[in-house]
């Protein structure tokens, strides 16, 4: 599924086009992709504004010019590409192929930009996992898709103190507390694994040995929630990883794959400086998790 780094990508591309457009038209090829479309979908989206693309954790969101948001979840396979009136071509390195047969193409918004013209944001999604919602700014926060999500991994609110207080006491293991969707919303496995192991610190070690007697931060809190920052704002800047199906919105592939440190590197040497360790995969909660034993306490 992809990460929250894939997902700002996917909205960073969609942005240029879509903010200011006007929805002339919207194409739903199918009544459902993971779950029903509300009721009259397109028809409610036909003729409003979008006034501003952004993310929450790992959804996309349109706000539209009558205090509707149109939610959007990508799910394992889903990804947009524009297309504009007279370009015969899209943007992007194109390593492999990306899904562009029409069975595929579930979604088809038709904008009017006042800077682009015609445009086209196409959603193709071959495993139909992802899913579509409209629901009021105004319950935004209290929807059932977003009331439980803990802060944003890229902002201020995430720090020390913050994780401190929330692992005291946690015999979980720490990469299961920090895959918490209710503690930080949007990590995901990938930049998990390699935010611990920046941190120097093992994925099995327990969330609460984190914290002090007294609940307060343990000298390695603050290294790891600068490793998050950093590991994120890495993959933004490289465009994602594009694992599998994943795409930005020109349909071009991410490439933090190649600056993995430890991530679906198992049995490379450890690149941390003086190491001298090995890259290992272990199994936590069913999920794949590679680190280096050496360096990683």
């Amino acid at each position: 599924m992809p990460e929250l780094p894939e997902v700002e990508t996917v909205r960073r591309g969609l942005a240029p086009v879509m903010e200011g457009a006007v929805i002339t038209a919207v194409e739903a090829r199918r009544a459902d992709l993971r779950f029903p479309f509300p009721e009259r979908f397109a028809e409610r989206l036909a003729g409003r504004r979008i006034a501003a693309m952004g993310r929450r954790a790992k959804y996309l969101t349109a706000d539209l010019d009558d205090g509707t948001v149109l939610v959007m979840h990508l799910g394992m396979s889903g990804s947009f590409r524009i297309e504009v009136t007279g370009e015969s071509s899209l943007p992007g390195v194109f390593h492999h192929d990306r899904s562009k047969q029409a069975a595929h193409d579930h979604v088809l918004f038709h904008l009017d930009h006042p800077n682009h013209g015609k445009v086209r944001a196409i959603y193709n999604d071959p495993r139909r996992f992802g899913f579509m919602d409209l629901i009021a700014r105004s319950g935004f926060d209290q929807h059932p898709f977003f009331r439980d999500l803990g802060i944003e991994p890229t902002g201020n609110a995430l720090s020390a103190d913050y994780l401190a207080a929330r692992f005291a006491g946690k015999r979980t293991p720490l990469k299961a507390a920090l895959l918490d969707q209710k503690l930080v919303a949007g990590l995901g496995n990938i930049y998990v694994c390699e935010a611990l192991h920046g941190a120097g610190l093992s994925p099995k070690r327990l969330a609460g040995s984190l914290t002090t007697k007294n609940g307060r931060p343990s000298k390695h809190l603050a290294p790891l929630t600068d490793e998050i920052r950093k590991v994120i704002a890495r993959a933004i800047e490289a465009g994602g990883s594009s694992l599998r199906d994943h795409r930005q919105a020109d349909g071009s592939l991410g490439y933090f794959q190649h600056q993995f440190a430890v991530y679906d590197r198992e049995g490379e040497p450890c690149p941390k400086p003086g190491c001298g360790g090995t890259v290992r995969r272990i199994v936590q909660s069913g999920r794949s998790t590679f680190h280096c034993p050496s360096c990683q306490r």
